[in-house]
C-alpha cells in the first residue's frame, strides 16, 4: 500500500510509554495487517477487559524502606533475565517490519530479555535464534501432523531454544471481525515458513462448519501433552491456562510452568481479563511451578500488579509489534527499556527491593485474598 511512512531511525521524545507507539505504528502498517494484529474475537470485550482490568487494582505505596542493592533480575528455567518481562509469542512479525522476528530477537538479546518465538514466525526458527544469542524460547502449536510436530520440536532443540511454550487455548481459529471487514489477506512474502512441508488434513465434509471437520477431530488433548513431555527434556510451559482444574491437571502431566492467558482476546470472547484469572491459578499451583501471565500489560505498574497476584513474570504482546513497526529493533529495545524503567520506579515506590518482596500487600485492599 502506498502512503505508509517508513520506520524511524531514532526514537522521538514524544514516545515516552508503550501506548505512545500505537499511533506511530499504525501510520507504518497496511490497514489489513493492522486489523489482523490488533483485532479480537467477537465483540472484543475480552480484548478491552485485558487492559481495563488493571485500572481496578490500585497500588499501595510504602515509604522509607531500604533500597540498597535493589534488582529486577531473575532466572527462569536456567535463563538469566534482566527483568521479569518476556516478549510474548506472536505470529508474522514480517507483517510490520521487513527485518521481522530477527529484529525482535536482536532487541531482546540487547536488553537481557527473552523472546518467545511463534510457530507461525515469518522467518526460520534457526535464523531467529542466531539473531538472539541469549536464550529464546519456542512457542509450539501441536499440529494435526504429529510426526511433523516431533520434527519441529527437534529443530527447536537443535537451534538452542531453552523452553517450549505450548499454546493450548486455540485448537481452532476463526476470522476475527476486524480483519474480515478490512479484507485482510497475507501478502505472498509472508507465510508460516516453519510449517512448510507439513502434511495437511483432508478437506472438511460438505456443509460442515466446525464440528466433524478433520481440523477439530485432530485437535490436541491431554494425551498429546503427555506424549510431548516424552519427546523432550526442555522445560514445557502450557500457555492458555485459565481454570484451576486445568492447572492442577497440567502439573499431573509433569509440566514445568503455566502461562495464564486468554490469547489476547483473540479466541473466545467473554473470557475474563487475564489479570482477573491469575489469582485462582496461582493459588491452585501454590508455588509448585512458575506461573506467568500475558494480556493487557502496558505499564511497569502493570508488571508490579501481575507479580503481586502471584506470577513470576509477564509477557508483553501487541505493544512490541507496535514498537517493531515504528523503529525496528531500536523500537523494541526502547520499549523494553521503558517498561523496565517504569517497573523499577513502581518497585521503589511500593517499597520492594527485590522481586521476592513483591506480594499482594502491594495492592490496596489485597484482591488476591478475596
Amino acid at each position: 500500500m502506498t502512503g505508509l511512512l517508513p520506520p524511524l531511525a531514532h526514537i522521538p521524545p514524544q514516545i515516552a510509554s508503550l501506548s505512545d507507539y500505537e499511533a506511530y505504528a499504525q501510520a507504518r502498517v497496511e490497514p489489513g495487517a493492522w486489523a489482523y494484529i490488533n483485532g479480537g474475537a467477537g465483540d472484543e470485550w475480552t480484548l478491552r477487559e485485558n487492559v481495563a482490568a488493571f485500572t481496578r487494582l490500585p497500588l499501595r505505596t510504602r515509604v522509607l524502606r531500604p533500597m540498597c542493592g535493589a534488582s529486577t533480575a531473575l532466572s527462569l528455567f536456567g535463563c538469566d533475565m534482566a527483568a521479569p518481562i518476556l516478549i510474548a509469542p506472536m505470529a508474522f512479525h514480517g507483517l510490520v517490519h521487513p527485518d521481522g522476528e530477527a529484529a525482535t530477537a536482536l532487541a531482546a538479546a540487547a536488553t537481557g530479555s527473552t523472546l518467545v518465538v511463534s510457530t507461525q514466525a515469518s522467518q526460520p526458527i534457526e535464523q531467529i535464534s542466531a539473531a538472539a544469542p541469549g536464550a529464546p524460547w519456542f512457542q509450539l502449536y501441536i499440529q494435526p501432523d504429529r510426526a511433523f510436530t516431533q520434527r519441529l520440536v527437534a529443530r527447536a532443540e537443535a537451534a538452542g531454544y531453552r523452553a517450549l511454550v505450548v499454546t493450548v487455548d486455540a485448537p481452532v481459529n476463526g476470522v476475527r471481525n476486524a480483519e474480515a471487514r478490512a479484507g485482510f489477506a497475507f501478502p505472498p512474502h509472508i507465510r508460516a515458513v516453519n510449517l512448510e512441508g507439513m502434511r495437511t488434513p483432508p478437506p472438511s465434509p460438505e456443509g460442515a462448519l466446525l464440528f466433524g471437520t478433520p481440523l477439530l477431530e485432530s485437535a490436541p488433548d491431554w494425551q498429546d501433552i503427555a506424549w510431548l513431555r516424552s519427546l523432550t527434556r526442555l522445560p514445557i510451559l502450557l500457555k492458555g491456562i485459565v481454570d484451576p482444574e486445568d492447572a492442577r491437571r497440567a502439573l499431573d502431566c509433569g509440566i514445568d510452568g503455566l502461562i495464564v492467558s486468554n490469547h489476547g482476546g483473540r479466541t473466545l470472547d467473554g473470557v475474563p481479563a487475564a489479570i482477573d484469572l491469575l489469582p485462582a491459578i496461582a493459588r491452585s499451583v501454590n508455588g509448585q511451578v512458575p506461573v506467568l501471565m500475558d494480556g493487557g500489560v502496558r505499564r511497569g505498574t502493570d508488571v508490579l500488579r501481575v507479580m503481586a497476584l502471584g506470577a513470576s513474570a509477564v509477557m508483553v504482546g501487541r505493544p512490541i509489534l507496535h514498537a517493531l513497526a515504528t523503529a525496528g529493533a531500536l523500537g523494541v529495545a526502547h520499549a523494553l527499556r521503558v517498561l523496565r524503567a517504569e517497573f523499577e520506579l513502581a518497585m521503589a515506590l511500593a517499597g520492594c527491593r527485590t522481586l521476592d518482596e513483591i506480594d499482594n500487600e502491594c495492592l490496596f485492599g489485597n484482591p488476591a485474598t478475596s
